[in-house]
């Protein structure tokens, strides 16, 4: 190459520089591929709240289950509904777009060029609840705090991280360990910031009731153990006049009651007890509702869209069980859950079968895989079903007649294939031994969906026992993977990565914090995983979450179930939210209190310990 004349290569290593310097200058948002936020650095509000939204009132809600743990940090006890909302972390996600975060406790981000950093400058006048400042040390405390002693989901989650330097009290610098995980500056923007100081004197692996000390919007105001908790609003909250806080946190308390029985807590939201509820079931949607109050307009039924994708909801087998380990035994007992019937008969006819792990997003598996896709499959040929490659996957579907001979004769030949055979009217398996399948449950009204899946298993001589138990029970056994099957969801985001370690591959397995209740242990759904977090276009991160979605359809490692696309929600009159509702989830935080409707009733009574609990 013939030498640069010198000017030329003074003005190129000095836009060199400028160009660096702009790459790594300082910015009051993230998002995943570098391209521009929807507000500016000089935005007023976001687009979906009411910025004079009235402040006042108390806004009641009830919880399933009971409580025993102010720590949501630690997988130890069960913590109380919404105790997150009395931390501020370091930034904070809009709700109408895809992933973009915007500076909370953080004024200022700087990502480096190469991304193998990011930096966060701290606002100096953010503070912890009794006045401490929030500093780049409590910052350092809490990602210790968090992967070395917090629950183990923590240490997956942030294991891209190689140290965590306090650079002076207002900088923080995150250097990573790999260059290629895009997602790690947002995923460390969610870091909630805790107090150093308070946890001086406390053990952080404690799960106890002690009210702890925050940051954020509210703190916790009274406990009742196991009923109820109450949350007030701090009037004097640092972050208050924040453009990303405005119209928002506007109720001075928020309470939770505890109810062990949703049946129960339906007919107390009717009675007005408490103002609001997310209705999950179809049926009661459809005729559960049918009172005065809704008639004449106080208590009102909504449908919200939903932009999210709805991510995959369905009976999970427990791999680590010797029983579901064949992939034919997987796939004959999803023959046998009879979608239409039961949508028919005990849904109103309300959903949509789900048939992708990343269901209503343009990440789902369609069809037959484009080039892109294959051209991330074809190196695991061999090692993934080959169905993969060449068939489109489809769930089975009946004729809503309640009778599903074809597909019980398919799932019995499937089972004999795997060495199952009947002997005196029962199922026994490959080594001779009853078939028997404890299907773990917490909620009451799950039952009577499983009931027509139960009796269609033991038309084939398969028992099938509902284990129902109480919600700490419960937790127990999940975090043990004490359990044959069970009835659970994998949420995703309209940017999938680092949490899908945490759904699908070997390293969470055997993490009693992870949600890999499945028990994956596959390399080559480990590698899909990886090289998906490491996409480095949007294009590129639709094809892989797309191979992924194939193959985890293909192993026949859940019974998928069903979707809505709104969240249904009812809700008492006096509540108000903006006319224009976030994309991607309900904004609670964004509603209020109107000053000139009277609440059904204005205080809720203390709860009787036989309804609540």
């Amino acid at each position: 190459m013939m030498p640069m004349p010198r000017l030329r290569l003074a003005s190129g290593l000095l836009l060199a520089c400028l160009s660096l310097a702009a790459a790594a200058a300082p910015q009051h948002a993230l998002t995943l591929y570098d391209e521009p936020p929807k507000y500016s650095a000089d935005f007023k509000h976001f687009d979906y709240v009411n910025p004079d939204a009235p402040k006042g009132g108390t806004f009641r809600q009830s919880s399933f289950g009971s409580f025993d743990s102010l720590n949501p940090f630690i997988n130890k006890g069960v913590a109380a509904d919404n105790i997150s909302s009395i931390y501020d972390t370091l930034m904070r996600a809009s709700l109408d777009e895809p992933f973009t975060e915007y500076g909370l406790v953080a004024e200022r981000i700087e990502k480096a060029p190469d991304n193998s950093w990011v930096r966060f400058y701290l606002r100096p006048q953010a503070r912890f609840h009794d006045g401490h400042p929030m500093r780049a040390d409590d910052v350092v405390f809490s990602f210790e705090a968090l992967t070395k002693q917090g629950a183990p989901l923590y240490r997956q989650y942030y294991s891209d991280v190689a140290e965590v330097i306090a650079e002076d009290p207002l900088r923080v610098l995150f250097r990573f360990k790999h260059t290629n995980n895009r997602e790690l500056p947002l995923i460390l923007g969610q870091l909630p910031v805790l107090p150093k100081h308070w946890y001086a004197e406390r053990d952080f692996t404690r799960g106890n009731l002690e009210i702890p000390l925050g940051s954020g919007p509210y703190k916790v105001a009274e406990v009742k153990a196991g009923r109820s908790i109450r949350y007030e609003r701090v009037k004097d909250y640092w972050a208050k006049d924040l453009p990303i806080n405005r119209g928002q946190f506007n109720f001075d308390a928020m309470t939770f009651d505890a109810y062990r029985d949703t049946a129960v807590a339906l007919q107390a939201l009717k009675a007005g007890q408490f103002d609001y509820g997310l209705e999950v079931s179809a049926k009661n949607w459809a005729t559960a509702y049918n009172v005065p109050a809704v008639r004449d307009g106080r208590l009102i039924k909504e449908e919200l869209p939903n932009g999210n994708p709805v991510g995959m909801q369905g009976f999970i087998f427990n791999l680590r069980k010797p029983v579901f380990q064949d992939i034919r035994v997987r796939q004959a007992l999803s023959l046998l859950l009879d979608f239409e019937w039961t949508n028919k008969q005990l849904f109103n006819g309300a959903y949509t079968r789900t048939g992708s792990y990343f269901e209503n997003s343009e990440m789902a598996a369609k069809g037959l895989p484009s080039a892109d896709e294959l051209k991330v499959l074809e190196p695991l040929r061999g090692k993934v079903p080959e169905q993969v490659f060449d068939q489109a996957f489809h769930n089975p579907v009946s004729d809503a007649s309640g009778m599903i001979r074809e597909q019980q004769r398919k799932a019995y030949q499937l089972l004999t294939e795997a060495g199952w055979k009947i002997e005196n009217d029962k199922m026994v398996d490959a080594q001779g031994k009853p078939v028997s399948i404890e299907f773990l449950l917490a909620q009451t009204e799950f039952e009577r969906v499983l009931l027509p899946f139960k009796r269609n298993l033991a038309d084939l001589g398969i028992d099938l026992s509902i284990r129902r138990v109480d919600v700490s029970q419960y937790v127990t056994r999940l975090r043990s993977r004490d359990f044959d099957m069970i009835v659970g969801g994998f949420p995703q985001s309209n940017s999938p990565g680092n949490e899908q370690r945490e759904f699908w591959t070997s390293a969470a397995a055997d993490n009693p914090g992870s949600r890999n209740f499945i028990g994956l242990r596959d390399p080559a759904i480990d590698q899909l995983v990886e090289e998906l977090i490491n996409a480095e276009s949007r294009q590129s991160l639709i094809a892989h979450t797309r191979a992924l979605d194939r193959v985890l359809l293909w192993g026949y490692y859940v019974i998928p179930n069903w979707h809505i696309k709104t969240w249904r929600v009812a809700y008492w009159n006096h509540l108000g939210h903006p006319k224009v509702s976030p994309k991607y989830d309900i904004g609670l935080d964004t509603w209020w209190i109107k000053p000139d409707v009277t609440p059904a009733v204005s205080e809720a009574p203390a709860t009787p310990a036989a309804e609540a609990n």
